[in-house]
């Protein structure tokens, strides 16, 4: 599940808080790689509170607002995200 927008510091801004509701365990390191991917690229990332989380076999990524964050995002983690379900599966690596 990828979504966008909500992971800033604005009022309405809860998209984090909503997933942080229905997932099993964080896995941090998703979202620490868009930042610093992202950081490269404008210092506004760090702004982003975007989380990624396990729900079941089901991976929750929490991507940027803007189109471009969405894209440099998706640079960053494609293709270790889709090594994910192997992990998942208990395929190991």
């Amino acid at each position: 599940i990828l979504t966008t927008g909500g992971t800033g510091l604005g009022p309405r801004d809860v998209t984090v808080e909503a997933t942080r509701e229905v997932m099993d365990r964080e896995i941090p390191g998703i979202m620490e790689a868009c930042r610093t991917y992202g950081q490269s690229r404008t210092p506004y990332a760090m702004l982003s509170r975007g989380l990624a989380a396990q729900k079941g076999n089901t991976l929750i990524i929490n991507l940027p607002g803007s189109s471009n964050g969405v894209r440099e995002s998706l640079d960053a983690i494609f293709p270790a995200v889709l090594h994910s379900y192997q992990m998942m599966d208990g395929l190991g690596h």
